[in-house]
């Protein structure tokens, strides 16, 4: 069997599934997509690759967030983790299901809310399920009784 293949993708941007979005927002009504393009955005507000969503605040949002899979997948994992650290909002993240790299120890175990999805994705505009197993990670807003 090739591995390389199989662990890898030369594609990066994965537009989600709508149906997928659809059920996850009916739980957090999300208010900014932090990792959008025009064409795919799922909320109103949204940042697009040239706004670089990175650079951005999501403070007082309830943020979905769908990152490029890439080398900065990691990045995005790290300003989320402190996003929800520093103001408290929620965001969700759906993200390749890697759980031997550095960024899913260092800011996602025993950190977040994680949910394994059941079989193969398949995202929007590709013909064929995705080639990599997914999650949804969730960084809750904090409620004080």
């Amino acid at each position: 069997m090739n591995t390389k293949v199989l662990y890898s993708s030369k594609e990066e941007k994965w537009a989600t599934p709508q149906d997928f979005f659809d059920k996850l927002n009916e739980e957090f009504y999300f208010t900014l997509d932090a990792a959008a393009s025009p064409d795919n955005a799922k909320c109103a507000k949204y940042f697009t690759e040239e706004q670089d969503g990175l650079a951005q605040s999501w403070g007082g949002h309830t943020v979905w967030c769908n990152p490029p899979y890439c080398r900065k997948t990691g990045a995005w994992v790290k300003k989320a983790y402190e996003v929800h650290q520093r103001t408290g909002c929620t965001v969700v993240m759906l993200l390749p299901s890697r759980t031997d790299v550095r960024w899913f120890h260092d800011y996602i175990l025993g950190k977040a809310e994680i949910r394994f999805v059941k079989g193969r994705l398949k995202f929007d505009g590709s013909k064929n399920s995705a080639p990599f197993p997914s999650i949804v990670v969730i960084y809750r807003k904090q409620v004080n009784n």
